[in-house]
């Protein structure tokens, strides 16, 4: 039986690679038209991908010259060393790469949800969230998240601290309401909050953890008028194999 050949290597993926292997060789650093000349990559080609790599890390830049990123050192860290932003990014890029859908990765601050990573949509109609940005525990679907994750001391705990305003006709601000959420979310691993924070967007949370440890939630969101059932199953499948490639 003839045996198969082996695939055909990807360009991109080579040209990429032959573009750090000569930075790093080159710990003075170069600039760009070396690095063209030296590789036969037309130079336009190479500041999209230039600035790529600048962008993740891999490259630094320091006046004309390019020199290797600290991104690179962290491919050498074992897993467990990394801070948590730098282990939910490519997670959270995958998710947004996979929906063309906005997706955050949010993490609990005293009784308000705060975005840590965040990619948007390039889609005209999207939901917008900056990183940094706060808002309420009850109104957003990962603020949920958090809450079913607390223990019933810090439950009793939330309900005394905090008054809950109602961002939309839908928020659930009552403390039954949210009780019945976070049993819900807890038998279902999942929620949901339908124009509960801004009206027209429909935001989707998974819990995420490490070791067994809630460290934050995954969530999406996605405006109210293409979330059909369709790519709402699609969220959620996307979202389940994002914390399970995290624990």
């Amino acid at each position: 039986m003839a045996s198969s050949a082996p695939p055909p290597p990807v360009k991109s993926a080579l040209r990429t690679l032959d573009v750090i292997e000569f930075v790093v060789a080159h710990r003075q650093g170069v600039v760009a038209q070396e690095i063209a000349g030296a590789l036969g990559i037309p130079v336009s080609s190479l500041s999209y991908l230039l600035t790529t790599l600048t962008d993740r890390g891999y490259l630094l830049r320091e006046g004309r010259r390019y020199l290797p990123g600290p991104g690179l050192e962290r491919l050498r860290v074992p897993q467990g060393a990394l801070p948590l932003v730098d282990r939910v990014a490519p997670l959270v890029r995958a998710l947004k790469g996979e929906l063309n859908e906005t997706a955050s990765f949010m993490v609990q601050r005293g009784w308000e949800v705060e975005a840590i990573v965040t990619e948007a949509s390039d889609q005209a109609l999207r939901y917008a969230v900056d990183p940094g940005t706060r808002r309420p525990l009850h109104a957003l679907a990962a603020g949920k998240v958090i809450l079913a994750a607390l223990d019933e001391g810090e439950l009793v705990r939330y309900f005394a601290e905090t008054t809950r305003t109602a961002f939309t006709p839908r928020t659930r601000t009552s403390e039954a309401d949210l009780a019945a959420d976070i049993a819900r979310i807890a038998a279902e691993g999942m929620a949901v909050a339908r124009e509960e924070a801004t009206v027209g967007i429909v935001g989707t949370a998974v819990p995420a953890r490490i070791d067994g440890a809630f460290v934050g939630a995954f969530s999406v969101a996605i405006p109210a008028v293409r979330c059909d059932a369709a790519l709402e199953m699609r969220v959620k499948q996307a979202l389940l194999r994002a914390a399970a490639a995290l624990a």
